[in-house]
């Protein structure tokens, strides 16, 4: 995907705000052993690009005074109630060295599941993206989460998530292997099955 952008040299709240005032937005990219470089960019192109799912989770072309760089989106501040982008920094990327992402959990099959065409339970998602470890050039755009073999009860964690060959699972020692996705009966349905079952001790009335 490709970024246009253009170098600015002044800086500052000022200057940003002028910047705004004009329709860019102000940003800087950095990393890779070189030196930060202040840029603008379009605001609206920005903005649209921003709603992207892509944007956030792959590897962008940067193009600057003609000149074009592999980066990620690193940072990106909103202003609190418009619909206003205030900044963005984009990280350079070295092919050779791994980078740390958030990936898009793309969640799949729930329909046909046993839990949910069977039982009647409901999914839930408890993590849309989780952390991974890669060479650029590995980085998915988004990783596929099958959840057709769910059962009624049954839970997935992040490491039942199968990953392409040379991209590794980010593990944390708070949360070493997360619950990803969960399936439950509706409350509704319990209340059913709990009124409809005999009580303790009771004798179901002969036909």
């Amino acid at each position: 995907m490709k970024v246009v952008a253009f170098e600015r040299s002044l800086q500052g709240t000022g200057a940003s705000r002028r910047l705004r005032n004009t329709g860019k937005t102000p940003g800087i990219v950095y990393g890779a052993n070189a030196d930060p470089k202040l840029i603008e960019l379009d605001h609206n192109a920005l903005y649209h690009a921003l709603r992207k799912e892509a944007f956030h989770s792959s590897i962008l072309d940067l193009e600057v005074g003609g000149t074009t760089e592999q980066v990620l989106l690193r940072d990106v501040q909103y202003h609190p109630f418009k619909q206003l982008v205030l900044h963005v920094d984009f990280l350079r990327v070295d092919p050779n060295h791994k980078i740390h992402m958030k990936i898009p959990l793309h969640f799949i099959n729930a329909d046909v599941s046993p839990a949910v065409k069977l039982g009647g339970g409901i999914v839930s998602h408890v993590m849309n993206e989780i952390e991974i470890s890669c060479l650029p050039g590995k980085l998915p755009e988004f990783l596929e989460v099958d959840l057709s073999k769910l059962e009624l009860g049954q839970s997935l964690h992040a490491k039942d998530v199968p990953l392409p060959q040379g991209v590794d699972l980010v593990q944390h020692v708070e949360q070493e292997n997360p619950v990803i996705a969960t399936v439950s009966v509706p409350a509704g349905a319990v209340s059913e099955e709990a009124a409809a079952a005999p009580a303790a001790g009771e004798t179901p009335a002969a036909s």
